[in-house]
């Protein structure tokens, strides 16, 4: 009898001693909202390959990225850490730029990047697409790539090194005559090619294939980040797809057309019996949309806020071997977690260690992504504007500080004042302010984040705000 329940109880263990450690795939759109797979409600664009990987693995309804903005949203999911902690709390831009906002010029490569992490425990790593953690316009002495555990990589105009710049066609315009954007995006490494921006997206696919192919014919596990530029303004997709060019439609035509363009490298893996079973593919946003562009659900905001328009982000997670068989093709609408926790659980899932000196912010949390537990992080989830963001889409004064304390949100500003406390189980629309029936749970929610906030490095965003 004890032999027979300590066979069960080593069979409960876990469904990873089974299948090995995975592949990983990282898909991470550009500016997409909540709402904008079909398989997270929209009703006026469909992407079947993304939904298919949906119905096969599992939904999240609440996970979050941790900046409503490009660079430091990028910088978290990449090292586990809060991104103020390495001075990164808006998009890079030019020096001048990124000096009077009090942000970094670039992400310092001793941050604990998880594709590091994955390399010296004998992984193929391997990023493909935009990047917009060093290198970008008059930036040109950024790190290469390769300094943060990349062995291969082709980005977009902000990074450094070889990279995919993008040609314009408009409809009826001469196919030969395209237009250049980022001309001068050239002078950021070596190795710049042309192609049209609508197929860009394809490129970086095409690339992502033949590193996956290399690293299989040298029995080697790979973490790959497929990060494409889609479907990031200015809106080009191909020219028979304009229908009638306004931004909504062009959106909706960018967002089906690089759907169809992901699913070029997910029929890769799914028609390949040893990637199949042996890959774990995560796709999610950056953060929120642009305002008339994407949708964001039920949510209010956008881009830049820190409303869950902003910050919620659709999480489809796909391992057939991994995740658990009951949550295959099922939607956790309970779990809270968020991007700092994926490397730590991604490094946990592969059985690899970090570096001994590393304190994520990001808590392990393996059960939930694989679809055996619907339990939540325990610590509080924090954020902070950008600085060059208290006022945005006809919103004039944003709130600079937000806190997601199981089912209450509270937004605030740096001191405290001006609260906004929600409950996020009834009112996920954030319209009904309770703040001044709930004096309490605003005095302690308003507490935690004024701490954290006082506990990373400043940027400029109090004195900006003040001069607004």
């Amino acid at each position: 009898m004890s032999l027979f329940f300590l066979s069960v109880f080593f069979l409960s263990l876990s469904i990873i001693a089974f299948a090995g450690p995975p592949n990983i795939v990282l898909i991470f759109i550009d500016d997409m909202g909540w709402g904008d797979f079909s398989c997270f409600g929209n009703q006026h664009a469909k992407t079947p390959h993304i939904d298919r990987l949906a119905k096969e693995g599992l939904r999240f309804d609440h996970f979050y990225v941790n900046s409503p903005i490009c660079s430091p949203s990028r910088v978290a999911i990449s090292t586990g850490q809060y991104p103020q902690r390495w001075k990164i709390s808006s998009y890079l831009s030019n020096r001048d730029h990124n000096r009077k906002r009090g942000i970094a010029q670039w992400l310092d490569p001793q941050a604990p990047m998880l594709a590091r992490s994955l390399k010296e425990g004998g992984y193929a790593t391997g990023h493909f697409g935009k990047w917009h953690m060093g290198g970008q316009r008059n930036v040109n002495d950024a790190p290469p790539i390769s300094d943060y555990g990349f062995e291969e990589s082709l980005c977009n105009f902000e990074g450094m090194g070889p990279k995919l710049l993008p040609l314009t066609l408009k409809p009826g315009q001469t196919p030969a005559r395209p237009n250049r954007l980022w001309e001068h995006g050239g002078i950021l490494g070596k190795g710049a090619r042309w192609m049209l921006r609508s197929k860009i997206t394809e490129g970086f696919v095409n690339e992502a294939i033949s590193f996956i192919e290399k690293a299989k014919n040298e029995s080697k596990l790979f973490y790959l980040n497929l990060w494409p530029d889609d479907v990031h303004t200015p809106f080009w997709p191909p020219v028979d797809q304009w229908r009638d060019g306004s931004k909504r439609q062009l959106y909706l035509s960018v967002l089906e057309e690089m759907d169809r363009q992901l699913g070029k490298l997910i029929d890769h893996i799914r028609n390949d019996p040893t990637l199949t079973d042996n890959t774990l593919i995560l796709a999610c946003s950056d953060n929120g949309p642009e305002k008339g562009a994407g949708v964001t659900g039920p949510f209010r905001g956008y881009k830049t806020h820190l409303f869950e328009g902003g910050i919620r982000s659709p999480l489809v997670a796909w391992a057939p071997s991994l995740i658990h068989k009951k949550a295959q093709g099922t939607r956790n609408k309970d779990s809270i977690f968020s991007a700092i926790d994926l490397v730590p659980t991604l490094l946990d899932i592969t059985g690899i260690k970090a570096p001994g000196n590393t304190d994520f912010d990001g808590e392990s949390l393996p059960d939930i992504l694989l679809g055996k537990s619907h339990t939540s992080r325990e610590q509080d989830l924090f954020f902070r504007r950008p600085p060059d963001r208290d006022s945005f889409y006809g919103v004039k004064d944003l709130p600079d500080l937000a806190i997601r304390s199981g089912k209450w949100k509270l937004l605030c500003e740096y001191d405290g004042s001006n609260p906004l406390l929600y409950d996020l189980s009834q009112d996920p629309g954030e319209k009904i302010n309770l703040a001044s029936t709930h004096l309490n749970k605003v005095k302690e929610l308003s507490r935690k984040v004024r701490d954290w906030h006082h506990s990373m490095p400043p940027d400029n965003g109090p004195k900006m705000a003040t001069k607004n």
